[in-house]
């Protein structure tokens, strides 16, 4: 077993209230469980207008497919044209780390 997480900060455009960050970041994390069967959520500066962090956490069978699929959210996160990806960390653990 070998568990992924990813975690974005993002900056997100001209917002100005809760609700219009919530129509912004909502379909980002609906898209990732969506693509590619993560789970997803924002998970930091909830309370901040212009800030999100969004984390995703995947479980597989085996550490390059956690990697691909750790990458590939990457991309999506960077690629939408509302946001500006800010830093991501990311971190693989495999079953000896369980021990």
């Amino acid at each position: 077993m070998v568990v992924g997480t990813l975690v974005a900060d993002v900056l997100l455009g001209d917002i100005h209230s809760l609700k219009e960050k919530r129509s912004v970041v909502k379909p980002i994390v609906a898209e990732l469980r969506r693509r590619f069967e993560v789970s997803a959520a924002e998970t930091g500066a909830q309370d901040l207008h212009r800030r999100a962090e969004i984390a995703v956490a995947v479980v597989a069978g085996d550490r390059p497919h956690v990697v691909e699929v750790l990458a590939a959210c990457e991309r999506l996160i960077a690629g939408r044209p509302e946001i500006e990806l800010l830093s991501t960390r990311s971190r693989v653990l495999d079953a000896t780390d369980f021990d």
